[in-house]
């Protein structure tokens, strides 16, 4: 008896403990990788990286699973929702709703990447993410400039590094009040692209690729570094994803 009642004890101490250590995390996000069109490899290295940051960093991560739908109770317990390399249609219209609703109650988006080429359809959605892609040239390497230092996961950033990613040229902005965080220096790579029915030439002299705003009652993030995996393990990509998250899960950092 004496047995059982310890073990009773110690699976009753070790609940305990489970559930004070998650009540203490700072806040709840959700991951997002669904894809409806082209699926990056890089999610396979997005993915853990991401639970790293959690750990690293205090916070709950949970992950969108295949199959599931997107329901005001679902979405209830999180404060911020990550998308990472999502495209194209993903969700239905009574999930877009659910969405809206999340946002609308003072949560937050974050958008990495691929992001941006998701629910195109979605006008709600594409005024969310700030602009929207286009197209891309083939991977390169270019100078990209810090243009606010005023959020939080640039701090330790210079103001100009030289960077290899797969770089987007976007659409104009869906809507008004975009802070933009990053841009990319053209002149250091050939923005030219040429798929047969779509043609790019880069976006000029400003071409933005980092950004955030407040939204419809919440905030929203996006950065459109990120398609390549070797990236998910670069410390200074990392700090800027997780700045997004901090800012767009609770309001603070600015």
């Amino acid at each position: 008896m004496t047995t059982y009642l310890q073990r009773f004890i110690g699976l009753s101490c070790l609940l305990m403990l489970t559930l004070t250590a998650m009540a203490s995390q700072q806040f709840k996000a959700i991951l997002i990788t669904e894809t409806g069109g082209w699926h990056h490899p890089s999610i396979t290295a997005a993915t853990p990286a991401m639970e790293e940051l959690a750990a690293r960093h205090n916070f709950v991560l949970d992950r969108y699973q295949p199959g599931m739908k997107l329901t005001e109770a679902m979405l209830a317990p999180y404060d911020v929702a990550v998308f990472v390399n999502t495209t194209m249609d993903i969700f239905d219209e009574a999930e877009q709703a659910a969405f809206e609703k999340f946002i609308r109650s003072g949560k937050g988006f974050v958008g990495v990447h691929a992001a941006s080429d998701t629910e195109y359809d979605w006008e709600w959605y594409t005024k969310m993410v700030g602009h929207m892609f286009v197209i891309h040239p083939a991977v390169q390497t270019a100078m990209i400039d810090v243009s606010d230092r005023n959020f939080p996961g640039l701090e330790r950033w210079p103001d100009r590094l030289l960077w290899t990613d797969e770089y987007y040229e976007f659409t104009p902005a869906k809507t008004k009040g975009l802070n933009y965080l990053i841009t990319i220096d053209e002149s250091t790579y050939d923005p030219k692209a040429d798929w047969g029915t779509k043609k790019g030439d880069g976006m000029g002299d400003f071409h933005p690729i980092s950004w955030y705003h407040e939204y419809d009652g919440g905030r929203a993030f996006y950065t459109a570094l990120g398609h390549m995996p070797e990236v998910y393990s670069d410390k200074l990509f990392l700090e800027h994803v997780y700045g997004g998250i901090y800012w767009a899960a609770t309001g603070k950092g600015l």
